[in-house]
Formats: structure tokens, C-alpha cells, sequence
């Protein structure tokens, strides 16, 4: 239950509004119209029924099957709660649907069942099976569940996961893992004493000992006492597995000498005493919810360097569930998965494990802001929000299906499989790849004016993980080492990027000089010259392209845009380089839309939208799109014959005086540049088919305000801005850039100028 009523109102406000519950249905294709509904039901559907009559394989084919999951309990052993009854427990399944959803794009039904005979229970569940790609079974009380999971695995030709033991199990041995790696220990040398007998409590030893460790080595306690043998109070055959021959009968007798305590029990069942017998920086994992066997603080007192877990979100190194069953099952119905094998999980714990010993993502940074997310005792496992899981865990467990035979459906391509599951959650990924690998095919030198910016930082470690691009930071180099180490980075100043102090430079008076030499007959005298050297980044970093000691520079972080465009005009804007326009790409549900000028012109005149439409259509080819371009305005084709849809036609008019090899249409309003069937009432003999996919404005008040609608209402990732005209050697990004998006403009940055055409 929640802590305080403000909180528990919260709660329950949050399931009843804005309407009951957590989930909806939405459909996947149009239903429009009488054609839809005959393909959509009778008599269209019976194409598709005969289909899977002839082959059940299909049915991934034509139906949602192959990503759907039940989750099915009876309640009977929901964590924290206890035995609640089915109905009770429904709040918590479709939370768990949601998770699906959030984190691996797998639809879900929660399926609540008011039956706690398990062979009953299991009767039910495996009389689903043709609905389902898979089945999570939640929250049903040991050993009930241990006998569900096992009749419906014996029958049942898809995966059945209980996720309380084998999600928990998984947690824990990704933890366990790396928590040895920090100790300098191995499995098969510890001693572990656990307090649960449960159904998570025994399948995370069954997963240890997979991993390594010696079952002699392992002491299980209940509320009983020891596990030993000859024991006959509470127990089971799975409990009885762990049955030590010994005379010692509690905790208190066998703690001594234990390097590692797995609590999935109750509040207070360690005590601080019992840590300080174990051995040095020993690992406690008080996984009991919502109060651990231990709290850190109490562990900590005795034993300063333990390395603690717990299944709270208020303490480091959190054994969340969710870290493993999106993934899993992911992989699992993507190749068609019979069962989830130990192989499969095994990968999917090696997956986890390495995710977390390397630098952590900048999305997980900023939805965990102020956190220390460094691989070490307090970070043990990643967090949920990083959006590499998808691809790491789940193409390790796909890949661990197909070797172990049981994949019905194997993926020629692993990698392309798991850049796929990238692209699932960076919604640019799969856009951006062509830019990025053209950006490959040379390395550049990209200066950052903005050095010292933590998304900067996190961007250039992107940058040399991902492309073949040199970062130069400027900024000082006492702030960026801080920054560098506070955020768990592990590239090196002068060693992997390169450095402009503008405190302290060698450089200085060569920078200062050639960009008073430029200036000097605008006013600018040396004073002034060394005084924005010293103070103005982009300044500084437009030098350094200006001098060829690098070829793009990326700056706008903070800062208004027109403000640094001034400098860049100033040093860049020479040989025929001029800011023509900003392009933005709009990443949307149904596909990318670009959008011109946002930034550069105001009021662009008809030769400056010309322009700006030449622009748009080299850098949409850059993405592997043809372009389509509407010239949009209040004004449709000339029924309006002043004001901007007047500075429209006469952009037309400048652009038909040439030959052009892309496809460009206007003047027009938005909505008859996306709906063809309309600009075809409209305008029958018009010279574009389909949507337009780039979208130029009069004024840059109505481009601005376009995107950011997109962006805050419509859910769009902005792609940009991409500042047209300089010949790629500069780019103003916007203040509300994230890191990644710093990476795609460094791609964009990266690209030589031979590839614009």
C-alpha cells in the first residue's frame, strides 16, 4: 500500500482517470469504408482462415498471434498483498501489459481466473494456446504454480514463463554476476544463505547454481528454520532439493562465512550481526517488498563496503522483473519460440549483466537525473528506461533459441534484427542509418562549441562508439573531466577527443588573429578579436573550420539561434556559403515529415523559398527518401492573389525555369499537401502523387510553429534543425536537443560535403 493518503489518492486517480484502467484496444488497419470492412471481416477474413486452416504457422502471418501475450493468475500470491482472489488482482496484470507494451512493443491481455486448483488452473490456461504467442503466468502461490507451469509446458507448444520465478531469477543472476565481477569472486568458490522458500526464492538458487554454484554451498532457511534433511515440516520436493545433512537448524548457525545473502522473505529477517559475520564486502540481496530483510543503512554500519540489492526503486541496484520479461519474450515470439530454454535465459542474464558494465545511455541518464549510473557497487544492473535492453537482451535470447532448436521461425540476419529492435525504440534509428553510413565512409573532425554540456559529453561518447568521427570538446578542462567521471564516461580528454581550453590555449593568438584579419573591417578591433576569443565558443569553433583544424561545428545547445548564426556568417559565410534555410525531420507514427524554414528567414522572398526548397530536397535524398515537396500557404493555388500565397507563385515560377529532378508542388494548404485524394478534387491535373513529405512555409512563424506542435502534441522526435546552405560545415541545434539527438546531428555533421550532390 502507499505510504500516505496523498500518494494512494494519486494512485487510485491515476487508474480511474481520464477512464477506467490501463489499457484499450485499438486497431491496426483502416476501417473507412465498405471495401475495408469486406477485407477487415465477411467475406475477405475467410481468405485468411483458410490460410492458417492449411498451415497453423500463418496464423504469425495474418493474425496478431505472434505478439500476443496473456498474463494469467489467480491472484492467490500477489506480491505485497498476498492472496488478494483474481478480481483483486487485476490492477496489477494490466500493469503488467502495460510494461509489455512500454518496453518491447508486445501486445497483452490480462487474464484474471477464479480457479486455485492448479490442474484445473492449467487446464484453462493451456486451452488458450490459439489466441497466444506466449503466456506469463503472475502471481499465483508456491507450490501451485511450480505444478501450473509444469502441466502446461508438458502440453502446450508455445512459451509459458513464470515470470515471479524465472523474471526474478534472471534479475538476480545478472545482479549476482556483476556484483562478483566488483567483489573479485566466482560463483563456484562462494556460499550463499538464502531466507524464502518460495517460488522466486527457489528458482533464483536453481539459476545460481546454472551459473556456477556448488549446491553444497548453498544454505536455504524458511520460517522454519534450516532447510535439512530429515526435515518434514512445510515442505516440497523443490525445497527439498536444497536439504543440508547437518545439525544446524537457523540462520544464526549458518550465516558465518557466507559471502553472498539472497532474502526473498520478510522484513528484518537479517540483522545487522548476522552481516558482520559474513566475509569481507560481502553481497546482500534484500529483495523482501516493501520493507527488505535489511536496509542498506543497516548493513552499511557493520560492513561499509557490502554490496546490497534490494527490490525497492529508493535504493541502488533495484531487482526489478522488468528488466528481463519485455526482452525475453521479445526474442522468444520473434523467432517463434516453442519454450524459453535455460539457454535462453542464461542469454538473457549475460545480456543484462553486459549492458550494465558498459557506459550508461543518456536516455536512462536523463530519466534517472541525479543518479550515479557507474558500473560499481551501486550499479549492478541497468536501469529499465534504457532503451538498449530491446536490442541487446533480446536479440541475445533469439539467438540462444535458434541455436538450441527450438525457433520455428529463425532470423537469417541477427543484426539487422537487432538494429530493427533499436530502430523499435530510437525512433530515429533506422532514418538515420544511411546518414550514418555515409558518415563512415570518412572520418571528420567535429567541434562542439558547447564542450562542456553533459549531453555534448554523452554524444561524444557516442560518437566514438558508434562512428569514426573525431569530437573536439571546447570547454574547460577541469569542468568536462568532472562531468566525464560524474556521468560514468570512460573516453579520455587529448587522448580519445580533443580539447580547446578557451581559458588557455596555445592556439589563442592564432585564433584571435585570423579572426580579427576577417573582422577587421567591420569594427572588430584586436581588443574586441581577443576578447570574444576568450569568451565566445562559437566563435571559437567557427575559427577552427575557417582554418581547417576541423570540418563542422555543431553549437546552439543554449543560446538563441540567430545569435549564433551571426558568427558562423561572419567567419563561414565566404565563397558562396549562406544560410538558405533550417530543416527540421519530424519522426511521426506513420513516417518522417520535414519541415522548412524554421529559423533562417522570417519572411523568405520567392528566390530565398526557392532556395529553401533546392535545400530540402538534397538533404531528404540524404535519408534514402525521394522528396515531395508542398510550398504551403493560406492561399491554394491561386484563389488568393496577394500576400504570402503571391510570394508562393513566384517561388513556383523560379524553380519551373529550370529542370529539377525532384517533384515539387504548391501553392497549397497543409492539409491537401498530406491527402492526396483531396489535392486530386482540388487539383486534378496537379504534378505530385501521394503525400507531400516536406512541408515549406511562407514564414518561419508558421514553419516554428508547426514543428513544435508536432513535436509536444504530436509525439514527434525532431531530426535537426539541419542548417542548409553552409556546405556542412556548421549546424545550430536547439536548446532542447537531447544527446542523441546530438549523435544524429554529429552523423549529419559528419557526412563529407561530396555526398550532398
Amino acid at each position: 500500500m502507499s505510504d500516505t493518503p496523498n500518494l494512494r489518492q494519486a494512485a487510485l486517480d491515476y487508474h480511474e482517470f481520464p477512464r477506467p484502467g490501463k489499457l484499450e484496444i485499438r486497431a491496426t488497419k483502416p476501417l473507412a469504408n465498405g471495401r475495408d470492412l469486406a477485407r477487415a471481416y465477411s467475406p475477405g477474413v475467410a481468405e485468411a482462415c483458410l490460410e492458417i486452416k492449411e498451415d497453423p504457422a500463418n496464423a504469425a502471418r495474418y493474425t496478431s498471434r505472434g505478439n500476443l501475450v496473456a498474463v494469467v493468475s489467480n491472484g492467490t500470491a500477489v506480491l505485497g498483498l498476498g492472496n488478494i482472489g483474481a478480481l483483486a488482482s487485476k490492477p496489477v496484470m494490466e500493469g503488467k501489459a502495460v510494461l509489455f507494451k512500454k518496453f518491447a512493443a508486445i501486445d497483452c491481455f490480462d487474464i484474471e481466473v477464479d480457479e486455485t486448483d492448479p490442474e484445473k488452473l492449467a487446464d484453462i490456461v493451456c486451452a488458450l494456446e490459439p489466441s497466444f504467442g506466449a503466456i506469463n503466468l503472475e502471481d499465483i502461490k508456491a507450490p501451485d504454480c511450480f505444478i501450473v507451469e509444469k502441466l502446461c509446458r508438458e502440453r502446450m507448444g508455445i512459451p509459458v514463463f513464470h515470470d515471479d520465478q524465472h523474471g526474478t531469477a534472471i534479475v538476480v543472476g545478472a545482479a549476482a554476476t556483476n556484483a562478483l565481477h566488483v567483489a573479485g569472486k566466482k560463483f563456484e568458490d562462494i556460499k550463499i544463505v538464502s531466507t524464502g522458500g518460495g517460488a522466486a526464492g527457489i528458482a533464483c538458487l536453481n539459476m545460481l547454481l546454472k551459473l556456477g554454484v556448488k549446491r553444497e554451498n548453498v544454505w536455504l532457511c524458511d520460517i522454519h528454520g534450516l532447510v535439512y534433511e530429515g526435515r518434514e515440516i512445510d515442505m516440497n520436493p523443490a525445497k527439498s532439493e536444497f536439504a543440508q545433512a547437518t545439525d544446524k537448524r537457523t540462520l544464526d548457525d549458518v550465516i558465518a562465512g557466507a559471502d553472498m545473502f539472497l532474502g526473498l522473505s520478510g522484513p528484518g529477517v537479517l540483522k545487522p550481526e548476522h552481516v558482520g559475520q559474513m566475509t569481507a564486502q560481502p553481497i546482500v540481496f534484500a529483495l523482501a517488498n516493501p520493507t527488505p530483510e535489511i536496509l542498506p543503512d543497516d548493513a552499511r554500519a557493520v560492513a561499509p563496503d557490502a554490496i546490497i540489492a534490494t527490490g525497492r526503486s529508493d535504493f541502488p541496484n533495484q531487482v526489478n522483473n522488468v528488466l528481463c520479461f519485455p526482452f525475453i519474450f521479445r526474442g522468444a515470439l520473434d523467432v517463434g519460440a516453442t519454450t524459453i530454454n535455460d539457454e535462453m535465459q542464461l542469454a538473457c542474464i549475460e545480456g543484462i549483466a553486459a549492458l550494465a558494465r558498459e557506459t550508461t545511455s543518456a536516455e536512462a541518464a536523463a530519466a534517472y537525473r541525479g543518479e550515479q549510473l557507474t558500473f560499481g557497487p551501486d550499479y549492478l544492473i541497468p536501469k529499465p528506461f534504457d532503451p538498449r535492453l530491446v536490442g541487446i537482451v533480446s536479440s541475445a535470447v533469439a539467438k540462444a533459441a535458434m541455436e538450441t532448436g527450438v525457433a520455428q521461425r529463425p532470423i537469417d540476419d541477427l543484426e539487422a534484427y537487432k538494429e530493427k529492435l533499436d530502430g523499435s525504440v530510437f525512433k530515429s534509428a533506422l532514418l538515420m542509418r544511411p546518414v550514418f553510413e555515409a558518415a563512415r565512409a570518412k572520418s571528420r573532425r567535429i567541434v562542439f562549441a558547447e564542450g562542456e554540456d553533459e549531453r555534448v559529453l554523452r554524444a561524444a561518447q557516442a560518437m566514438l562508439e558508434e562512428t569514426t568521427e573525431r569530437p573536439i570538446l571546447i570547454g574547460r578542462p577541469d569542468v568536462i573531466e568532472k562531468r566525464i567521471e560524474r556521468a560514468g564516461l570512460t573516453f579520455k580528454l587529448n587522448e580519445h577527443v580533443d580539447l580547446v581550453n578557451p581559458e588557455n590555449d596555445p592556439r589563442y593568438r592564432d585564433y584571435w588573429g585570423t579572426y580579427h584579419s576577417l573582422m577587421s573591417r567591420r569594427g572588430v578591433t584586436p581588443d574586441l578579436a581577443r576578447a570574444v576569443m576568450r569568451t565566445n565558443t562559437t566563435a571559437i569553433g567557427a575559427v577552427m573550420v575557417q582554418r581547417d583544424e576541423a570540418d563542422s561545428l555543431i553549437c546552439g545547445t543554449f543560446g538563441e539561434f540567430r545569435w549564433h548564426m551571426n558568427y558562423l556568417t561572419q567567419i563561414l559565410g565566404r565563397k558562396g556559403l549562406h544560410p538558405v534555410g533550417a530543416l527540421s525531420m519530424m519522426i511521426l507514427e506513420d513516417g518522417p515529415l520535414f519541415i522548412a524554414d524554421t529559423h533562417v528567414h522570417m519572411e523568405p522572398s520567392a528566390s530565398e523559398l526557392a532556395e529553401i526548397v533546392e535545400g530540402a530536397a538534397r538533404h531528404v535524398r540524404r535519408f534514402g527518401l525521394e522528396p515531395r515537396i508542398a510550398l504551403c500557404t493560406q492561399s491554394q493555388f491561386g484563389n488568393q492573389p496577394g500576400g504570402s500565397g503571391a510570394r508562393m507563385r513566384e517561388a513556383i515560377a523560379h524553380l519551373d525555369a529550370s529542370p529539377r529532378d525532384f517533384c515539387y508542388e504548391g501553392e497549397m494548404n497543409i492539409d491537401t499537401a498530406l491527402d492526396p485524394e483531396l489535392r486530386q478534387r482540388i487539383m486534378p491535373d496537379g504534378r505530385m502523387d501521394g503525400a507531400a513529405n516536406v512541408l515549406v512555409f511562407a514564414n518561419a512563424d508558421a514553419a516554428s510553429g508547426v514543428r513544435n506542435i508536432l513535436k509536444m502534441k504530436g509525439g514527434g522526435l525532431e531530426v535537426g534543425p539541419i542548417l542548409m546552405g553552409m556546405g556542412n560545415r556548421a549546424h545550430i541545434v536547439s536548446p532542447s536537443i537531447t544527446a542523441r539527438g546530438l549523435l544524429n546531428m554529429s552523423a549529419i555533421a559528419g557526412t563529407p560535403v561530396a555526398h550532398y550532390g
